[in-house]
Formats: C-alpha cells, structure tokens, sequence
C-alpha cells in the first residue's frame, strides 16, 4: 500500500490533490466492481433461466429435462430407438443416470425396452407413440435455442466467447469436471 506522501513524492499533499486521488480510487472501484457484479449478476440470470425453463417442463410435461432429451435423442435414432449405452453416451452421462431416466420414461409409457432380436440379453430403448406425442408438443429447450445461435456467431465471437467461458472455468477451478452439452438445472443442483 503506498501512503500519500509517496504517492505525491516527497512533497505535501494538498486537498485538492487528496481529493482527486480519492475520486480515482472511488471511480476504478466502482468501475471494477460493476463489471464484476454485472458478471455475477448475468451468471445468476443464466443459471436461473435453466431452472425455470426445468420447472416449466417439468409442470407442464411431468419429465426433467434430461428425460425430454432422452426422447429427443430416440427420435432421431435409426428405428426410434437406442441402447441404454448410446443415450449415455449421447448425454455425457454414466450409465446408472440414464438407467434411471429410462426407468423413469418407462414408468411413464414414453419408451420401452424391447430384447434386441436373437439375443434376449440385449435391450434396446425404443420410443413409444405415447412419448412421440408428448415430444411434438414440448417446446424447443434453451440450449437448442443456444446451439442455433452460437452456430451464427461470427467465428472470432465464438473464439473470444470460448476463451472468457474457458477463464470462468479456471477462476472456479472445475477444468476436469465432465459435462454434458445439454444445459440442465440438474447440473447446478448437488
């Protein structure tokens, strides 16, 4: 920390000086907490959008999001439908979650699990028309909205984005937590 004096060399401070000095110092810490505060501020907003779209799905459809994204993802599969391994994978989740949420689907008669043909063994998870028409009524999810945009963006903007959302990373210190590329509320929830 320097004093005043060593600020203004060896010579006295007068008040005018005091006072510009205090004003710069009043004017950088704002001006360095705002852009701070506004970086939380913005965090906070993405983090609770996530939860409300959650929460609307879930009010509105009676499935998580990572239920709906199950659905999404048997509907563009070869036949309507996939094995337990090829959601897990398509998700970025282990295999005990996704068995969950199949559990969970099933429960619900939006898929199935049929024995693959020849091996009894074997399971697929295959759609069901029940959860094809709960998947043609359910809105497009925040993080397709966000997939389409970031795929508009000039390549130097998704660069520079990348690299500030790499240094958020780093200043939380989570660089080898895994993630899936879907946004959903249960990534914030512990």
């Amino acid at each position: 920390m320097y004093s005043i004096s060593k600020l203004f060399g060896n010579k006295r401070a007068n008040v005018a000086e005091i006072c510009f000095l205090c004003c710069v110092i009043y004017f950088v810490h704002k001006l360095v907490m705002n852009d701070f505060t506004e970086v939380l501020i913005n965090l906070r907003k993405i983090v609770r959008s996530i939860n409300l779209e959650s929460k609307r799905i879930q009010k509105e459809f009676g499935i998580s999001i990572p239920q709906l994204l199950c659905l999404h993802y048997l509907a563009s599969s070869p036949g309507f439908q996939s094995s337990v391994s090829g959601i897990a994978s398509y998700l970025n989740l282990n295999l005990s979650t996704v068995t969950g949420i199949v559990s969970r689907l099933e429960k619900k008669h939006l898929v199935a699990r049929l024995p693959k043909s020849g091996d009894k063994r074997i399971t697929f998870v295959s759609l069901t028309s029940t959860g094809k028409k709960l998947l043609d009524q359910s809105p497009e999810l925040m993080h397709q909205q966000l997939s389409h945009k970031l795929a508009a963006l000039p390549a130097e903007e998704l660069v520079q984005l990348k690299n500030s959302l790499g240094l958020l990373i780093s200043c939380f210190k989570i660089e080898e937590e895994s993630a899936s590329p879907m946004i959903t509320i249960d990534d914030f929830q512990y």
